[in-house]
């Protein structure tokens, strides 16, 4: 689940899900706050610069939640953005092809209990079905878990990537996607229908009982102060026999893509373009973390932020 709620929350913002007004929600602040953020913003999260063939780009471990805060770069994201020239994503969520195969999905059937239970959890998030519809459970289910830190000040609306994808289209600046919708929607909905169920089961449980709210601040915590070790190291929510459901889950999700985001970063990087490549913090971990299969690649890789100690 702590994949899940880490990896889904920000996409369903990008297919234009919205909460009712008398719901938790994370305002805009006013001209005036947002010119005070911007001032004092400071760095977060991780940052590496990769060089080879010559150039260097930049690699960017982006959390899919935040804070109005976090709209603002501070001063090592503001250099890395001067220096490069194309934004690469996961996906460009604002590709009409990514919003159609966000509803294109094939439907899951649910049985009536659990179809009660998501139905209980969008009324309890003021969320209606309409608003949600076409959409597959997992897909609503993301949709729920991404909303559950507003209480806390978090917000899909303010993730990293909605925050590079203003500036780069105030810019001009060309996105590109780095997967697919395809290839990520087959990520975030395995084949299977079991499996698929019994994701949703699981998921579910972990919001009625309330784990999901928690998960997310200690990922928007660990994020916000660059703190990689800590941001893998936060306990799945439960230890029970579905321990292995999100072993699995986040092999697919995480591990299994990133040899092909590798690929296509070096790809990228290849074709002179000097890229700002932001993906998910969690790609950044594990045996496969991106960083070290860029070096395998033969890149140089350098970490910038969390800025290293002096010995």
């Amino acid at each position: 689940m702590r994949r899940l709620a880490a990896l889904f929350a920000g996409l369903l913002f990008w297919a234009g899900v919205a909460a009712a007004q008398d719901c938790p929600s994370v305002p805009l602040p006013g001209s005036a706050q947002l010119k005070k953020l911007e001032a004092e913003a400071t760095d977060r999260g991780m940052l590496w610069r990769i060089r080879r063939d010559g150039h260097e780009s930049y690699l960017y471990g982006s959390i899919h939640i935040g804070r109005p805060a976090w709209l603002f770069p501070g001063p090592a994201l503001r250099e890395a953005w001067a220096r490069t020239e194309v934004l690469a994503l996961e996906l460009d969520p604002f590709d009409p092809q990514t919003l159609q195969a966000l509803r294109s999905l094939p439907d899951l059937a649910l049985d009536l209990r659990n179809e009660r239970r998501l139905q209980a959890q969008i009324q309890a998030a003021c969320l209606t079905e309409q608003q949600l519809a076409g959409l597959h459970p997992l897909l609503k289910l993301a949709t729920l878990a991404s909303l559950s830190g507003r209480g806390d000040g978090l917000d899909p609306g303010y993730s990293q990537e909605m925050a590079l994808l203003g500036r780069a289209r105030g810019e001009g600046r060309a996105v590109h996607a780095l997967e697919s919708a395809a290839e990520q929607m087959a990520a975030l909905v395995p084949a299977d229908e079991a499996t698929a169920r019994r994701e949703l089961a699981l998921g579910l449980d972990q919001l009625e009982k309330g784990r999901v709210r928690p998960l997310l601040l200690g990922l928007a915590e660990a994020w916000e102060r660059g703190d990689l070790a800590a941001l893998t190291r936060l306990e799945p929510p439960c230890r029970c026999a579905d321990d292995e459901v999100e072993k699995l889950q986040l092999q697919r999700l995480n591990e299994g893509r990133n040899d092909a985001l590798a690929r296509r970063i070096a790809e990228l990087h290849a074709s002179g373009k000097r890229a700002f490549v932001a993906v998910g913090a969690l790609h950044m971990s594990g045996s496969k973390a991106l960083p070290d299969l860029l070096r395998q690649q033969g890149f140089e890789v350098e970490a910038l932020l969390p800025k290293p100690r002096q010995p």
